[in-house]
């Protein structure tokens, strides 16, 4: 099998969309040995940021010297990003042999598995044949019955709660708070800086049920990493590394981590896609991947703070199964003028949607609308300040566009479809 059978092979499993529950990755890891057993993890929920805490986890962690494996979704540009070892993705024909393997073993299987639950397998057995020492293991979708919680991690980590696929998790912020703690484990220490305190409170009661130590961490604990160097921007992302700090220092028992390689690892981190800066000339560029209501409200926070007099253009594409109607509210008073776009996605918002939500926010903007995101690109070429968002499979787009990657695209491997409970 070549690496392009792999990829079309994966292709299949859309048709499956996803679905909640363990008993078929569980079922799947048993056949290969169930590698989970093997590793030790850090496992990451939330609603947003859970990614940039991952990604500043094992950048720590890869300071000390370790081994890290790092499971994360979507990709925004190669299926690749999503299985990485000390941040280099896994190779092509080591995906092959692993998909060739599997789709042998689906065969023994009762019920088909999605997508998601067959590349948590491969990044599983992945990261046990190349002995990881640790793994930053962050969720799909809620926790409690997402693919990946079939494992027993270190820390169980739970970033914030906030009103997002409220479809598959349900309509309040404590509902979807039982969801993301569904990773806490029995003994397993949790640890969360969710603000909200209906979130807390549940948090803290599915953590006493576990007998799992539970700490939190606010606002006043970002503080500190002012003292750090720390490339991703926000004053959201102090609060990411707050959190990843406070893990890292509370599991000091288990694995040492010295004060400098925290300060490395948060110097060295990196998050594409996460108000992203892009110089081109006197051209400025922001990628951004808010694609609800709370990281529309972070992006915004950012943009105040870091361009407060600077008239921007907002090129914006959403998801129609998101709030975009909040996202516009927060984002286009912001703009002098509004690009709509569509994402390249079967869930894209139609732009006629998109369009009049602007204009009902704003009548100062001037609002356009673009057939594709290079459309708008060009459109806004002499413009100094361009800020695309929206989407984190826009952003996938313009990241390519822009030539920031050398990949091929497959962004399409994330155009699979959640299942209702």
């Amino acid at each position: 099998m070549t690496y392009s059978d792999a990829i079309q092979y994966l292709y299949s499993f859309r048709r499956f969309g996803a679905k909640f529950g363990l008993e078929t990755t569980l079922t799947l890891a048993g056949l290969f040995g169930n590698p989970q057993r093997k590793l030790r993890f850090i496992h990451v929920a939330g609603t947003n940021g859970k990614g940039s805490t991952c990604a500043m986890l094992e950048s720590i962690y890869r300071a000390t010297g370790l081994k890290v494996g790092l499971f994360t979704s979507p990709h925004l540009v190669s299926f690749r990003e999503r299985i990485q070892i000390n941040r280099e993705m896994i190779r092509e024909n080591e995906v092959a042999v692993l998909v060739e393997d599997l789709q042998f073993q689906i065969k023994n299987l009762k019920t088909h598995p999605t997508f998601f639950e067959v590349v948590t397998v491969i990044a599983l057995r992945y990261f046990a044949a190349k002995q990881c020492d640790l793994v930053i293991w962050e969720t799909g979708l809620g926790g409690r019955l997402d693919a990946t919680n079939i494992v027993i991690p270190l820390a169980s980590v739970i970033t914030n709660v906030q009103m997002d696929h409220q479809q598959w998790l349900g309509n309040t912020i404590v509902d979807i708070a039982r969801e993301k703690a569904g990773i806490i484990k029995t003994g397993v220490p949790c640890f969360s800086a969710a603000e909200d305190e209906q979130a807390l409170q549940t948090i803290a009661k599915v953590a006493a049920q576990q007998n799992a130590a539970f700490w939190t961490v606010a606002r006043s604990d970002a503080e500190e990493m002012r003292n750090f160097e720390i490339p991703l921007c926000g004053d959201h992302q102090l609060l990411n590394a707050a959190l990843a700090v406070a893990v890292v220092r509370l599991l000091g028992n288990q694995i040492s981590v010295p004060q400098q390689a925290i300060r490395t690892g948060l110097k060295d981190v990196q998050w594409p896609g996460r108000f992203q800066i892009i110089q081109r000339g006197p051209q400025t560029i922001v990628l951004d991947g808010a694609h609800n209501p709370a990281g529309a409200q972070s992006l915004a926070a950012e943009l105040q703070r870091r361009f407060p007099d600077q008239q921007i253009t907002l090129v914006l594409a959403t998801m129609q199964d998101k709030d975009f109607k909040s996202i516009c509210k927060t984002l286009v008073p912001l703009a002098k003028e509004v690009l709509v776009t569509r994402a390249g996605s079967d869930r894209a918002a139609d732009t006629a949607d998109l369009r009049k939500c602007c204009q009902d926010v704003s009548r100062e903007a001037r609002v356009e609308t673009f057939g594709s995101l290079s459309d708008a690109l060009r459109a806004a070429q002499s413009n100094p300040l361009v800020v695309v968002t929206g989407s984190l499979h826009l952003i996938g787009e313009a990241i390519e566009l822009l030539g920031l990657s050398d990949s091929p695209s497959e962004r399409e491997l994330n155009e699979y479809m959640p299942a209702k409970k």
